[in-house]
């Protein structure tokens, strides 16, 4: 029998099963589609309940779709979103789930940093405090919500829940635990003097037990079986944090080699050897142990266009890129195109912010809309590219997945704007493919021993990478200036409005 294996993606908008087989082809697919629950202004909240049934509808459809013939699932991997919160009473039964595009705990990342705690804080984490962060939302819950903060028993990353759904177990990995600010990295561990900083020491003990992303932690459980299809016993790895499953499913895993992922999130990443830097980056994470993930990230990507989508066209969220992109091709790059600012879940690190056009007249159409959202979108990469480039990290080539991979025209204009080639993968379900790369080196015997041997057996990219054209970076470089003045210029409004809510 052909052996395959499991990767399971689940971002802040779905959750996708991906069936693969040991050469990385995609045997099978099915999706979930999850909601976003907004009880207050800036909250984002998904039950834990829902990735349960989300986990378990794209399992069943994946493998329903799967070609029966032969075929053993040998071995599931989960990738997650990374930070926001998910938590589990003393019993192991769901109490909450908070997402990464929360901007609820926005006022006590202001304190941490009016008393220089957030100086110290990302010199123990490499991480700096932000809204959505794990540390932050668990000292927001226990100032604001302590009915819930005493009820918690387990601690857990979105992808932690799914391995726990499948069997049974509490885990944890570095690369997770790493993004989200929750580990020293001198000593590699959870850090009583990081959580003191945050003024939770005492939630310390919720946190799961670490692993390597590849280290199985448990079997597929025959209660998760008999829910999802799966064959009970089979091995389920610890899993990793989704920017860096991309990064792995899009081939990047040596030092040197950079990720672009255009999804929910804007997120940009280079592999370095040590954490080492000319100025602070937003994010540090961990890959196979003797690598570290250099990330400038914000939730400023491709979901801004699944909200046009949804809002002012035909009510569908989902591919937007590939639907949308005929349209945006069809406009004349013009000096009077308006511009945008991707900010619909703020974004801007430095402070609030809010998504808006500029410069739109009359005579403006949809698709000149959509083609200042796609740009707009591409510039908030680049000022992040730009952030790692300020702090020493070489960038000269990266490669692009995500929502915006799928489009026809988006990776010609990250080539343009950034200035640098951009490679495509042959495979569009990246985290999965990296969920499920973890999963073929957590088998061990017979199938890959690193992730760096599982790439080259199960990545392929595209052979033409798209070439920056010189004439479009010319037209692009003064608008991205324009989009960057009207920031500083709307910062100030937008605190105003921020200090009013």
């Amino acid at each position: 029998m052909s052996e395959c294996l499991l990767g399971i993606d689940a971002g802040n908008t779905m959750i996708k099963a991906v069936l693969f087989s040991l050469s990385g082809t995609v045997l099978s697919v099915a999706e979930c589609a999850g909601e976003t629950h907004q009880p207050q202004p800036g909250f984002a909240e998904r039950p834990v309940e829902d990735i349960y049934f989300g986990v378990t509808q794209a399992i069943r459809d994946c493998l329903l779709r799967a070609p029966q013939q032969n075929m053993r699932v040998i071995a599931v991997g989960a990738a997650g979103h990374g930070n926001g919160l998910y938590a589990l009473d003393p019993q192991q039964r769901p109490l909450l789930g908070i997402q990464s595009i929360d901007h609820r705990a926005f006022a006590r990342v202001h304190e941490l940093e009016l008393t220089g705690l957030d100086r110290a804080i990302y010199t123990r984490s490499l991480q700096k405090p932000w809204p959505a962060a794990t540390p932050v939302l668990i000292s927001w819950l226990k100032r604001h919500r302590q009915d819930v903060y005493r009820r918690i028993g387990h601690l857990l990353l979105a992808k932690d829940v799914i391995a726990h759904f499948l069997s049974g177990e509490i885990s944890g990995d570095y690369s997770d635990a790493a993004g989200a600010g929750l580990l020293y990295y001198a000593s590699r561990s959870y850090d009583p003097e990081l959580m003191a900083l945050y003024d939770i020491e005492d939630a310390l003990p919720l946190l799961p037990p670490l692993h390597e992303s590849c280290e199985v932690v448990g079997k597929v459980t025959p209660q998760a079986a008999a829910l999802t299809g799966l064959p009970a016993g089979i091995p389920v790895v610890a899993g990793i944090f989704d920017v860096v499953a991309s990064a792995v499913g899009s081939g990047v895993v040596n030092v040197g080699e950079a990720s672009i992922v255009a999804g929910t999130w804007s997120i940009n990443q280079v592999v370095v050897d040590k954490p080492d830097y000319l100025r602070p980056v937003f994010m540090n994470s961990m890959i196979e142990g003797d690598r570290y993930m250099a990330i400038e990230a914000s939730a400023t990507s491709a979901a801004n266009l699944d909200w046009f989508l949804r809002e002012f066209d035909d009510g569908r969220a989902g591919q937007g890129a590939a639907r949308s992109s005929d349209i945006v091709a069809s406009v004349t790059p013009n000096n009077q195109l308006p511009l945008y600012h991707p900010y619909l879940y703020s974004g801007r690190k430095e402070g609030p912010a809010k998504a808006g056009f500029y410069g739109l007249g009359g005579w403006h159409t949809r698709a000149d809309m959509l083609y200042a959202l796609f740009e707009g979108v591409t510039f908030a990469h680049r000022a992040h590219i730009d952030r790692l480039r300020a702090a020493g990290i070489r960038l000269e080539k990266a490669t692009l997945s995500g929502g915006a991979a799928r489009s026809c025209i988006w990776p010609q204009m990250f080539a343009d704007v950034l200035g640098i080639p951009i490679r495509v993968t042959e495979c569009k379900e990246t985290g999965a493919l990296g969920a499920a790369i973890c999963a073929g080196v957590g088998v061990g015997v017979g199938i890959w021993p690193s992730l760096s041997a599982g790439v080259l057996q199960a990545v392929s990219i595209l052979p033409q990478p798209f070439m920056p054209n010189q004439q479009q970076f010319a037209f692009h470089h003064p608008r991205y200036r324009l989009f960057k003045r009207l920031e500083t210029l709307m910062a100030e409004v937008w605190h105003e409005e921020e200090a009013a809510e």
